[in-house]
């Protein structure tokens, strides 16, 4: 009695893990991957601060940055005098006044231009506009690294979700070999060792599909981090589908890699605004010419005094005028500021250099890897037909009671973990020609 209730509990539960599995696959929606690499250039939250990096960049780089246009200055003042008096002639009684008042009004419009500063202000220009490149390509390097990492866990969640269909698959073979052992046993044609055995196998995987599932609502999770969505929504599904890019077309990014990788690129693009450092350091040697000018009115009421009648003032006109500055010894600091600058720059080239050496070294490892593992999917693609056709046939020996259920149970083993090892074979060579593109420069290029 206590053994057919435990029979009873797990078949049900494994019948329930089925059912409700597909109920979920039948009711979630499909998240395509053009849908969630769109949805994360919107809404990444790396994405977003590197692309308020490049607003900044783009500010700095404007004319209104560049040091180009003139500064007009508007000055105004008011000035109230009171004082006490007291004359002293020599002759005559003294002169004792109080409260003399005096006001006075000024106002003035003022320009500053520089008309020639040594070009350092050309360079430090033509840096800035650089230094937005650099930002673009900073940009481009989150962007990439951000959708590697989202389509590394898209594709689990994939992988995961094959995984469960081929674990529910044999779940349901087991359940069936459950009432096979049972008739079995009710006849007398087996012990009740081999309705155990069944039992204990339905048993291991109902509890595969439970870790499975888990280990899928947690990677969901993952996937609605970074896509920036609530994170217990899991009412998806993915694309399982997987294409691989032709053969010719690695070749030709390979050929181009050199071109279009994005660390490569940064590196000349630091040599570019160090060089563009150097000329600005250079511009101290020269002199600098500027222009001023204004426009003021200015008006004076002086109260009257013992001697002089009050007055009013007022006056008003334009001046100009133009200056030049040039400091022809500034104790060393131009020299220097060369001198570090050239420095700065060498360690740019020596870096680029460098990185030149680690992104080949880069290429070659990822190529590999990805032929590698293409290869490891090709093979496992061939060792599933293989196990497929052991097992229906042992499957069919099975039923005839040629084999006994421990070799049945081997074959069923050897087909699961076939399909589940060709399953990660498929998306290991999938992210390794990702990666492949990312290093060559083409990942922001490609249909997915």
């Amino acid at each position: 009695m206590n053994t057919k209730i435990i029979h009873f509990t797990i078949f049900f539960f494994g019948l329930l893990c089925f059912s409700v599995n597909a109920q979920e696959s039948t009711q979630d929606s499909l998240l395509t991957k053009d849908e969630v690499i769109a949805r994360a250039l919107e809404s990444n939250f790396g994405i977003k601060m590197a692309n308020n990096n490049v607003e900044i960049a783009e500010n700095n780089q404007s004319i209104l940055n560049s040091g180009y246009l003139p500064s007009v200055r508007a000055v105004g003042g008011y000035n109230y005098d009171l004082n006490d008096r007291l004359t002293e002639p020599e002759e005559g009684d003294d002169v004792d006044q109080r409260g003399i008042e005096g006001e006075s009004y000024s106002t003035s419009i003022n320009l500053d231009y520089t008309l020639f500063d040594g070009l350092g202000r050309f360079y430090n220009y033509k840096s800035l506009k650089e230094q937005y490149n650099l930002s673009q390509l900073e940009a481009r390097e989150t962007i990439e690294n951000t959708i590697l990492q989202l389509l590394t866990v898209y594709y689990e969640v994939a992988r995961l979700s094959e995984n469960m269909e081929v674990l529910e698959e044999t779940l349901q073979i087991s359940q069936e070999r459950v009432k096979r052992a049972e008739y079995q046993f009710e006849y007398g044609q087996s012990n009740n060792l081999v309705v155990l055995n069944a039992r204990v196998d339905v048993n291991t995987d109902s509890i595969n599909i439970i870790e499975t599932r888990q280990q899928l609502q947690n990677t969901k999770r993952d996937l609605n981090v970074i896509l920036n969505r609530d994170i217990n929504n899991r009412q998806f599904q993915v694309d399982t589908l997987v294409n691989f890019i032709p053969e010719l077309q690695i070749e030709s990014f390979l050929e181009q890699s050199a071109y279009n990788n994005v660390s490569l690129l940064q590196a000349q693009s630091n040599i570019i605004i160090s060089d563009y450092d150097i000329k600005v350091s250079k511009s101290g040697y020269l002199p600098t010419v500027g222009l001023t000018g204004s426009y003021g009115w200015n008006r004076n009421i002086s109260a009257a005094t013992a001697f002089f009648p009050g007055s009013i003032t007022t006056t008003d006109g334009l001046s100009a005028g133009l200056n030049l500055s040039w400091d022809l010894f500034d104790g060393g600091q131009t020299s220097v500021a060369i001198q570090n600058a050239k420095i700065s720059k060498e360690n740019q080239q020596l870096q680029k250099k460098q990185i030149e050496l680690e992104v080949e070294r880069d290429i070659a490892n990822a190529l590999g890897d990805y032929e590698n593992k293409l290869y490891i999917y090709r093979v496992q693609e061939e060792n599933v037909l293989t196990n497929q056709d052991n097992f229906n046939r042992s499957e069919e020996q099975y039923r005839l009671g040629q084999i006994s259920s421990i070799e049945f149970r081997q074959a069923q083993i050897n087909l699961l973990d076939a399909k589940t090892s060709l399953n990660l074979a498929k998306y290991d060579a999938k992210l390794a020609e990702l990666q492949l593109l990312q290093l060559t420069g083409q990942l922001l290029n490609i249909e997915f």
